[in-house]
């Protein structure tokens, strides 16, 4: 009796389990009425879906296909899809006597085909737009495709949409009126125009600015730059509706293999930005490699079947981004300063970009706006990169000068060095004879050098060295020269005209200005000057001869000598 009770219970659950599956399955989904106010009109909840898994279904099957093979369409639905299925939408629309033309939008510009069938009107034209057709084809030449939706005037219409899709299909489907999508493309107008206005403009920045500074890096850059901007014109569509509107062939191919070559562009920039042949040659050429690797890549997502095209791509993309963040935070920690400019910079655009490739391979339902979002990620990057660019070609050129400038300039202090100080004292001392004014040649050194160096260290001893140079240019006018000499000793060329009390006292003001103490610095910290002078020109000698003159003046000074200033061919001053 027992098992009999049981046994009838397990039954009674079974009927009722089977009753609440097969009653959302047998709902009727009610008619969407077509009220302007409401727009956008979402066929989430208002339409039902079947998977056709052999593709060969014709309208009438699937028009008499029975209430349980249908599923309510979800705003989150995925719809697995491949080469040789097919997905129908089913849904019915009220009657309307509004002349304005409704459409149905496909948020999708990568779509494959969608074609509309009007079931109980089978005069009407059948619209389908979509890659594999030219967008110049289309009923509604589009960014995404835009297929008129004909309403009944006396009676609800029954519409069945067919989608070919060699991937996941999860797009946003809504019906709209002519003015929403006039409204809509005037603000989608304004934002792609930025976008692709900023990249045209760093890209031409990038041009110029490598023809002028013959800076290839600009080149690598612009040329990232221009493939990233074609791939998102080939994802948003802008591509197929003014770039390859008649090349249905390409505008299938273009959103899945020109990411890849954006994506390889940006692995080659990368690697000469961050100087990884100089740093480390080994991962230069792995990048090199993978950057190659991309542009195979990219043809053979060409060659193969549709439905392995993504499976190509997805992981392509994402090894890709994931390798440029791992480069630059290798160069950031290795010491390259703007390597974490350029991480900070590609950051937005590395996260954002894993939101469409899921959307692509399936995980998530694919949305406008995350189309959008790597639009707003570019935007960021590439003007920060641009600038960090310019940075880096003003300290490479300011480097290059110093290094060609080595001969002539001390590296230490930036001063003219002896053999440049020669040059100038030849200059001023025919300059004075020839105009007939009198000019001082003046040699220095640090008398207490050493002494700082035992009492303090030899950093602060260099410090002195420092503090020395930069009060003689302080005093210094823009007609006179000072140089670096020696380790610790200087020269300094005063131009005329000068009266005999001027030149005189030349060599005071200077052991004046340097005696003087330094902020943070005690007070034994003072530069110790023993300057030897000379008023040119002088005995008609050259201006070799009148620097060994000075030199050997301060040569022959005794250590103990509490003198200061010393006068070529004159008593001390």
């Amino acid at each position: 009796m027992g098992n009999s009770w049981v046994f009838r219970g397990a039954l009674l659950l079974l009927w009722a389990l089977t009753m609440c599956a097969a009653v959302p399955a047998r709902a009727e989904v009610p008619p969407i009425s077509l009220n302007a106010g409401a727009q956008p009109i979402s066929l989430a909840s208002r339409a039902q879906a079947w998977v056709d898994q052999r593709g060969a279904a014709g309208q009438q099957e699937v028009a008499s296909l029975p209430e349980a093979a249908w599923s309510m369409v979800d705003a989150d639905s995925i719809y697995p899809l491949e080469s040789g299925k097919a997905l129908w939408i089913r849904f019915s629309v009220l009657p309307t006597v509004q002349e304005q033309g409704w459409f149905l939008r496909i948020q999708y510009p990568a779509l494959n085909r969608a074609t509309l069938f009007a079931v109980d009107a089978p005069s009407l034209p059948t619209p389908s737009a979509g890659d594999t057709i030219a967008v110049a084809q289309w009923p509604v030449p589009h960014r995404h495709p835009l297929l008129p939706v004909a309403a009944a005037r006396d009676a609800p219409r029954q519409f069945l949409l067919r989608i070919e899709n060699p991937h996941s299909f999860s797009a946003p489907m809504t019906l709209v009126d002519r003015g929403f999508v006039g409204n809509e493309e005037q603000r989608d107008s304004f934002f792609l125009g930025a976008y692709f206005g900023l990249a045209a403009l760093a890209a031409v920045v990038a041009l110029l600015s490598g023809v002028v500074l013959r800076d290839g890096m600009y080149a690598r850059y612009g040329l990232a730059v221009v493939t990233m901007a074609l791939a998102q014109a080939a994802v948003t569509g802008i591509g197929g509706l003014f770039l390859w509107p008649r090349w249905p062939w390409w505008n299938d191919l273009a959103p899945l293999t020109l990411p890849v070559l954006a994506a390889s562009a940006f692995l080659w920039f990368f690697s000469s930005a961050v100087e990884l042949p100089s740093r480390f040659a080994r991962l230069h050429n792995a990048l090199l490699a993978l950057a190659l690797a991309g542009v195979g890549l990219a043809v053979a997502i060409a060659e193969v079947e549709p439905s392995m095209r993504f499976r190509l791509m997805v992981p392509a993309i994402g090894f890709a981004c994931l390798v440029s963040v791992f480069v630059l935070s290798w160069a950031a920690r290795h010491g390259d300063r703007y390597a974490r400019w350029m991480l900070w910079a590609l950051l937005p655009v590395a996260f954002s970009v894993f939101l469409p490739l899921a959307g692509t391979w399936g995980i998530t339902p694919v949305r406008g706006w995350t189309l959008h979002l790597m639009q707003v990620a570019i935007a960021i990057e590439l003007p920060l990169l641009l600038i960090v660019l310019m940075l880096r070609s003003h300290d490479r050129r300011e480097h290059r000068r110093r290094l060609q400038g080595l001969d002539r300039i001390d590296p230490g202090t930036g001063l003219v060095n002896a053999h440049v100080f020669r040059e100038r004292l030849d200059r001023t001392i025919a300059r004075s004879r020839r105009l007939r004014y009198a000019s001082v040649a003046v040699v220095l050194e640090i008398a207490n050098s050493e002494r700082i160096r035992r009492d303090f260290d030899r950093q602060w001893a260099n410090e002195l060295a420092m503090s020395v140079a930069g009060r003689l240019l302080a005093g210094a006018r823009e007609i006179d020269t000072v140089a670096r000499l020696g380790a610790h000793t200087f020269g300094m060329l005063v131009e005329g005209p000068l009266s005999t009390d001027q030149a005189q006292t030349v060599g005071q003001r200077i052991v004046a200005r340097c005696l003087m103490p330094s902020h943070n610095k005690p007070m034994e910290w003072v530069a110790h000057l023993r300057v030897a002078q000379v008023t040119v020109p002088y005995d008609n000698e050259s201006g070799a001869s009148v620097i060994e003159r000075l030199e050997a003046l301060l040569a022959d000074v005794p250590e103990d000598s509490k003198r200061a200033v010393y006068t070529l061919g004159k008593t001390a001053a």
